[in-house]
């Protein structure tokens, strides 16, 4: 858990990119990391495209802005076709099947091509894909590991949403497995 590493995080308002970004930036922080966490919120909220910023890094993280990110998760078609061509060359990008086309992906780009959608259903909610992605996500870069998430998340959601917890680790661990 030592270097740098960015990901933008994209998909349609709703399914929960935030929560992950926000999640993420919670674990790299107790890990000791350095973090930022910007999240982009407007009109995206009614249906358009949602997406947050997450740095990590080992030293103090010089600007929380990323023009050409080191990695991608992308939950939605209209998510891919705009942060695709900004990934760099060699970084990685966690892509939804469930939603977006195979014909769509740039062949020379590292992908890890999940059905979060459809595994997340089987978990009984799809609105878990997020969780499927960041788990994912987790073993393509390794730079966390899911305990830690998952620690983290006992400490992002509370209230009536706790109750969700145990099912949202498991979809975290299945994208983690997935993309072994």
């Amino acid at each position: 858990m030592s270097g740098y590493m960015d990901v933008i995080m994209a998909g349609f308002g709703g399914q929960g990119v935030m929560l992950a970004g926000n999640l993420l930036a919670q674990a790299g922080m107790e890990a000791g990391l350095e973090v930022s966490f910007i999240p982009v919120y407007g009109a995206e909220m009614r249906g358009g495209t949602a997406n947050c910023t997450v740095v990590l890094d080992s030293h103090p993280v010089g600007s929380p802005l990323v023009g050409r990110p080191c990695s991608l998760i992308v939950l939605n078609e209209p998510s891919l076709r705009k942060f695709q061509p900004r990934l760099q060359e060699d970084g990685v990008q966690v892509v939804n099947a469930s939603l977006i086309s195979r014909e769509l992906l740039d062949p020379s780009r590292r992908t890890v091509y999940i059905p979060a959608n459809d595994m997340a259903g089987e978990l009984g909610n799809v609105k878990m894909a997020n969780m499927v992605a960041l788990g994912a996500w987790l073993r393509a870069t390794g730079m966390l590991s899911t305990a830690a998430v998952a620690a983290a998340m006992q400490r992002v959601v509370s209230g009536h949403y706790a109750r969700l917890i145990p099912d949202n680790i498991r979809a975290l661990e299945a994208g983690y497995h997935f993309a072994a």
